[in-house]
């Protein structure tokens, strides 16, 4: 496969690969350096790829595994991870339009789901892809993965009831 082909093969989902590492890591620059990492790593096995059926399905495996593989190991090493923008998102959310202000809380409540349940949100809501390829990715059964993605809506639902019910502001 020589540079053409696989710019052709990548460039369809690249962006993709960056917004469920950016979900992951939180951090924009992190973010870019997993994608950056897992485009190196399709590139240095740019042959094996024809034997796939959905390079895709590969790249976003690669890119899940690499940033749960960064997060355990800022873990280990007891970093945290802060999002760049967090204070001024926080200074804006007073200023901004009640819908923004929702889907800030949704992102929220997101981040704390457990990370399976995150991951699966994140592919199906977001990035829309279907069941099938979900569970593939996740190397689960895709009844597993709808339970999963129906106990993190309903979390989501949840917390957002509580927040507007009780006009409760949480951090």
């Amino acid at each position: 496969m020589n540079q053409s082909e696989f710019i052709k093969t990548i460039t369809p989902f690249k962006d993709r690969l960056f917004r469920l590492a950016k979900r992951l890591l939180v951090s924009t620059e992190e973010a870019e350096d997993a994608t950056q990492e897992v485009l190196v790593r399709l590139w240095n096995n740019r042959e094996k790829l024809k034997s796939y059926s959905s390079v895709e399905a590969l790249a976003v495996t690669i890119t899940k595994n690499y940033c749960l593989d960064q997060l355990k190991s800022k873990r280990a090493t007891e970093m945290r991870i802060v999002h760049s923008n967090y204070s001024d998102r926080q200074a804006g959310l007073l200023q901004q339009a009640e819908d923004r202000d929702s889907w800030d809380w949704v992102e929220k409540i997101i981040d704390r789901l457990p990370e399976q349940q995150k991951l699966i949100v994140q592919l199906r809501d977001i990035e829309e892809y279907e069941f099938e390829e979900i569970a593939k990715i996740m190397d689960m059964n895709e009844t597993a993965v709808r339970v999963a993605l129906s106990r993190a809506r309903k979390t989501i639902r949840e917390e957002l009831k509580k927040l507007h019910s009780y006009g409760i502001k949480a951090n």
